[in-house]
């Protein structure tokens, strides 16, 4: 299944959010979108997901989704979201009640996203046992449960430390590797956007615009042994931010 996205406008009030954004994800991509705070990211995503209904343009689906798929489109957020008095197996079946499947079909779900996410040893485990890092692996194995055609992932990897931000990233990509699932991923981190991209989408400051869209033909299992090159696109890409991501910040820090 393919996103079009096209002439997406938004605002809040008075104030102009975003503005003729025209996007393409294809089956099997991930597109990280970035740009300087308060640029529309987080909004460009709930737009896509429904979320939120744009002022003006609108989000085209090209394609079936996969056979099975109970969610079409998934969000993976940054606080994880996970319901501290249920377990590891509780968190993820719950997606699967929603939608009425209980019993011997909901395990066999729940022993398979489990065991793509190497959290069946963590079956039991409560919410507040795990690190930060097997939290997000528990709110991927939910989403993963409902078998997307899409992934919409909001700063998923931003609450945590630099070392289980790698981790974890590996293990994005080894399933990526396996599985080929399509993602729009908003990060703030250009390591992240870089590591994981097929296609870099920068966004300018508020209203957000595409100022442009970097493509890196590099397999994603190839990426840590290149990472002369992926730095040189890393720069690239701050240098064409630097300047308005100053601008916001100075706009951010008049507000408070």
């Amino acid at each position: 299944m393919e996103l079009i996205i096209d002439k997406i406008s938004h605002r809040y009030g008075d104030t102009p959010v975003l503005e003729g954004i025209d996007l393409h994800l294809r089956d099997g991509e991930i597109i990280c979108i970035i740009g300087p705070s308060g640029c529309g990211k987080s909004t460009l995503l709930r737009i896509v997901g429904g979320l939120e209904r744009p002022e003006s343009g609108q989000v085209l689906v090209a394609g079936e989704a996969p056979a099975g798929s109970l969610n079409p489109l998934t969000y993976i957020f940054q606080d994880f979201a996970l319901l501290p008095w249920r377990t590891v197996e509780g968190n993820v079946s719950l997606v699967l009640e929603d939608h009425g499947i209980r019993g011997g079909k909901a395990r066999a779900i729940i022993d398979d996203v489990l065991r793509r996410t190497k959290l069946s040893d963590f079956r039991k485990a409560l919410p507040r046992q795990l690190s930060g890092g097997m939290k997000q692996r528990v709110a991927i194995a939910r989403a993963l449960a409902v078998n997307p055609a899409v992934m919409l992932m909001d700063e998923p990897l931003s609450a945590l430390d630099s070392q289980t931000r790698e981790l974890l990233l590996d293990d994005l990509v080894e399933l990526w590797s396996r599985e080929r699932f399509s993602a729009c991923y908003v990060t703030h981190n250009l390591a992240e956007a870089v590591r994981l991209g097929h296609k870099i989408v920068v966004l300018s400051r508020r209203p957000g615009r595409v100022r442009q869209v970097v493509e890196i033909d590099m397999p994603l299992a190839e990426r840590p042994e290149r990472q002369a090159e992926l730095e040189e696109t890393q720069r690239h890409l701050w240098n064409l931010m630097r300047e308005e991501a100053r601008a916001a910040d100075r706009e951010l820090a008049d507000v408070d």
